[in-house]
């Protein structure tokens, strides 16, 4: 259960605002409600049950504490691309409709979320999960959850949540699960207060030049 309560909230924060969100929105317009959520479901389950196939695999050749630190590594790597994100919603386009609404939707999924963040994510949270169903749960629940979101209430209130307020949620919740993966990963002898100052230092310093690229495009 924790393995899918920590898939769940890392996809539903990331996912919010994004591209597939926004096409659920759409495809809402056009097609029942049900079929939209089971084409998210199909969609999801395709792509992150190859994602978690993929790190279980692996997770099979490389040794867990290694994993572990590269999965920290790459979670901070998510937080400054979800903050570089310019964040226009990419306004993501729709295939053409000749399959049906549920095979359309779940295509649309599927491919939108291939090579995305957060199928990386999903292979991530594989390699040294102890129970991948989990995370697959997860990861799929988050779907549905944000395209739920996204066709209920997401064009009533998707113009009054400031969208660099989602980036920054979304960008805290991936920089926390890297700092935590690395303290638990890394050797004791690596986890001292110079070394510690010195990589929170680089990375606020990181952060802030991103933060000041986005204030001047703004």
């Amino acid at each position: 259960m924790l393995e899918l309560f920590r898939a769940f909230i890392l996809i539903f924060i990331a996912e919010m605002g994004d591209k597939t969100q926004i096409l659920a929105m759409s495809f809402a317009t056009r097609f029942p409600v049900k079929k939209v959520l089971l084409g998210i479901f199909l969609g999801s389950l395709l792509n992150h049950g190859l994602a978690v196939l993929l790190g279980s695999y692996i997770a099979e050749f490389v040794p867990v504490n290694v994993m572990a630190i590269i999965a920290g590594v790459i979670f901070i790597g998510f937080a400054l691309w979800t903050l570089k994100t310019e964040g226009d919603n990419e306004e993501a386009e729709e295939p053409k409709i000749s399959y049906g609404p549920v095979v359309t939707v779940a295509l649309a999924f599927f491919i939108g979320e291939f090579g995305d963040k957060t199928q990386l994510a999903v292979i991530t949270l594989a390699t040294d999960a102890t129970y991948p169903a989990g995370i697959l749960a997860g990861a799929v629940l988050g779907m549905i959850v944000t395209g739920a979101i996204g066709i209920i209430v997401g064009k009533k209130l998707g113009h009054k949540i400031p969208e660099k307020a989602i980036q920054l949620v979304a960008a805290s919740v991936f920089m926390l699960f890297g700092l935590i993966k690395l303290y638990e990963a890394l050797p004791a002898k690596y986890l001292t207060m110079p070394n510690v100052f010195i990589f929170l230092g680089v990375l606020a310093i990181l952060v802030a030049v991103i933060l000041k690229k986005k204030a001047k495009r703004a």
